[in-house]
C-alpha cells in the first residue's frame, strides 16, 4: 500500500513522532494506522528506557491540596532535563496527576531502592508469623513470603502502584510514556504528603 502524505500527517498529529519514524512505521505495518501507533509506542518506550539514564536536574516543585476543606496536601519535586520541557503543559499535567495520585494512593516510597531493608524485613517477619501454623515445605513458604513482599511493594512503592487515573498501568509505566512523548528523562525526586490529623 502506498503511504500518502495525508496518512503521515494524521499519524504525526496523533503520536507526535518524527516524519521519518511515522513513515517507517506505516511502511512496516502496510499502512495500518492503529498497528503503526502501537509500533511507535513500543519503540518510544524502548527509547524512554535509554533516556532514563540521562541526568534530570531541571523541573518544578508542585503543591497540591486535595478536597474541601483541604484535608490532604502534597509537595512534589518532579525533574526533567531542560527548563523548556518543565514549562510545557504536558509536564505540568504530569506533575499534577502524580500529586493527585500521591494524595489518593498514599505511597510511602518513590522507588524500590528507597525501601529500607529493615522495613522489608519487618514485613517479612509479620507475614511469616501469620503463616506459622501452616504445614507447608520451606521452599513453598519462601515463595509465598516473596509473593507477599512483592504485593506489599506494589501497594507502598509509588512507581509500582497502579496509577489512580488509569488502573491498567503502573505509575512507573505512565512516567515512561511521558518520557517517550516529551523526549527527556523524567524523575520523581521526592514528595511529602500531609493529611489533617496525622501525627507524623
Amino acid at each position: 500500500m502506498a503511504i500518502s502524505t495525508d496518512m503521515i500527517r494524521e499519524l504525526r498529529g496523533r503520536t507526535g513522532a518524527g516524519i521519518l519514524d511515522v513513515k517507517n512505521a506505516l511502511d512496516e505495518t502496510g499502512g495500518d494506522t492503529e498497528a503503526a501507533i502501537r509500533l511507535l509506542r513500543e519503540r518510544g518506550l524502548a527509547k524512554a528506557a535509554k533516556k532514563a539514564e540521562r541526568e534530570a536536574s531541571q523541573g518544578r516543585v508542585l503543591s497540591y491540596i486535595h478536597g474541601d476543606p483541604g484535608r490532604i496536601g502534597v509537595l512534589l519535586e518532579l525533574n526533567c532535563e531542560t527548563d523548556f520541557v518543565a514549562r510545557t503543559d504536558a509536564f505540568r499535567d504530569l506533575a499534577h496527576g502524580l500529586a493527585l495520585h500521591i494524595a489518593a494512593a498514599n505511597p510511602l516510597f518513590v522507588s524500590e531502592d528507597q525501601v529500607p531493608e529493615a522495613d522489608a524485613q519487618k514485613e517479612r517477619e509479620i507475614y511469616a508469623a501469620q503463616m506459622a501454623d501452616q504445614k507447608k515445605p520451606p521452599e513453598i513458604m519462601a515463595k509465598i513470603l516473596d509473593g507477599k513482599i512483592s504485593k506489599w511493594m506494589d501497594e507502598t512503592v509509588m512507581l509500582r502502584q497502579a496509577y489512580v487515573r488509569d488502573n491498567d498501568v503502573s505509575v512507573g509505566d505512565m512516567i515512561k510514556r511521558s518520557i517517550a512523548e516529551l523526549g527527556e528523562n523524567i524523575v520523581v525526586r521526592r514528595f511529602v504528603r500531609f493529611a489533617l490529623g496525622d501525627k507524623e
